[in-house]
């Protein structure tokens, strides 16, 4: 009872961070160290620290994954990489922009995270619309693109990722069965609102402002920097390690081509441009907030709480779609990293095996879910904080589209899963 009752109180101080003025970090991080603490009081220490160990060994892995994924995608932003990709839009009308915009945040999202994509998309927002109104239905439609398309691909959006790294899924299964759901519940919303647009935007005046790095260098980072991105997968299936080694790999390559290309600089000009530049910008914050979320769902797995909580659901609810749709619209309301990891506890790999399709659901619902209210994913937090979209808004415009999409990506999944 008193670790369910430290994590529900952290967990409700992680939903409420904006009202009690708290970094979610903080509440994570102490609850998931009180939830370990309240568990060794009462049982064997010694079975208990080997439990931890055992959950550390696998923390460790997606925190040092996010971390090098992180720093790589910093410094491609550094030297302009993204740049390259924005300045190719030359379109006015409204709704072209819009299937445009759409476009490169469902791509983009799967090369990148949602929190990077919806960055990335706001900033070219910014450059080619001056309205407000054009912005916040750009940035809505940012949102659910950029979360759409992190669930298609094993390093597109962090849940997806943990399944990944956990062993739930593989790569090709992945792409094969959840791109065309996940295109779906883009298509849908697109449609919707962009009925609602006509005519050509304003863009805003270009400001004149000179890049700190040359064309080619540009081009460089951006083109190893994706590079070894996409070849995390492959290098997982050629060489059977696990995916941490293969982004630490594509860190260190780019870490050596940073250094080569920039050699000649003062210390100065290269800071900004170098790996130790890259990991101040990083958000170490969300690094440290997902080691006590998921500190914590594992102290409640080693318990057992968690495997009584499925057997649960499964009595009360019974069909096991129902109980995924049922976490994906969760999603809206509170963070999808806890789901997903209290999922991975509530059912282990006895119960599905990997690729099952109870995971690959789970993995489309979590992503698309956080879609249906602007704070339910990364990527609504900070378009609301970027574009200044108020939640009411939100809820009013663009809530009903987002919906719509998940429900019709969801049963575009089912009907394709009962078709193989």
């Amino acid at each position: 009872m008193l670790l369910v009752a430290i994590f529900i109180v952290g967990y409700l101080a992680i939903a409420f961070e904006h009202t009690l003025q708290l970094n979610k970090a903080a509440s994570a991080l102490l609850a998931g160290v009180l939830c370990w603490t309240a568990y060794i009081v009462a049982g064997d220490a010694h079975v208990i620290n080997a439990q931890l160990l055992h959950h550390l060994a696998g923390i460790s892995q997606i925190l040092f994954f996010l971390l090098g994924a992180m720093t790589i995608v910093e410094l491609i932003d550094a030297h302009d990489g993204f740049e390259i990709i924005t300045a190719r839009i030359r379109t006015t009308n409204r709704r072209k922009l819009l299937v445009t915009i759409a476009a490169i945040a469902f791509l983009l999202s799967a090369v990148l995270d949602n929190l990077t994509t919806s960055i990335v998309m706001m900033s070219l927002v910014r450059k080619l619309a001056s309205g407000d109104l054009d912005r916040k239905y750009y940035g809505g439609m940012v949102i659910i693109a950029a979360n759409a398309g992190g669930v298609w691909s094993p390093i597109g959006d962090v849940t997806t990722t943990m399944l990944w790294v956990g062993g739930q899924i593989t790569t090709v299964p992945l792409v094969t069965k959840l791109a065309v759901p996940a295109l779906v519940s883009v298509i849908v919303p697109m449609l919707w609102i962009g009925a609602r647009l006509r005519g050509d935007i304003e863009a805003p005046a270009a400001p004149a402002t000179a890049s700190s790095t040359a064309p080619f260098e540009r081009k460089l980072v951006l083109a190893v920097g994706t590079g070894v991105l996409l070849f995390v997968p492959v290098f997982k299936t050629l060489t059977h390690l696990p995916p941490v080694m293969g982004i630490l790999l594509g860190l260190g390559v780019l870490w050596a081509v940073t250094e080569v290309i920039h050699k000649q600089k003062n210390d100065e000009h290269k800071g900004a441009l170098s790996v130790a530049g890259a990991l101040q910008r990083v958000d170490s914050q969300s690094v440290l907030f997902f080691l006590g979320i998921l500190l914590a769902i594992g102290a409640l797995e080693s318990a057992g709480l968690l495997g009584s909580l499925a057997t649960t659901l499964e009595d009360a609810i019974g069909n096991i779609d129902v109980i995924t749709m049922a976490i994906g619209l969760s999603s809206a309301v509170v963070d999808n990293v806890p789901l997903v990891a209290a999922a991975q506890g509530m059912y282990p790999l006895q119960t599905f095996g990997v690729d099952h399709h109870f995971w690959l659901f789970l993995a489309y619902c979590a992503g698309t879910g956080g879609s249906i209210l602007i704070i339910g994913s990364a990527a609504g937090i900070a378009v609301m904080g970027i574009q200044r979209i108020t939640f009411g808004w939100y809820v009013r415009t663009m809530s009903i589209p987002a919906l719509l999409g998940y429900l019709a990506g969801a049963g575009v999944y089912l009907a394709l899963t009962r078709l193989s």
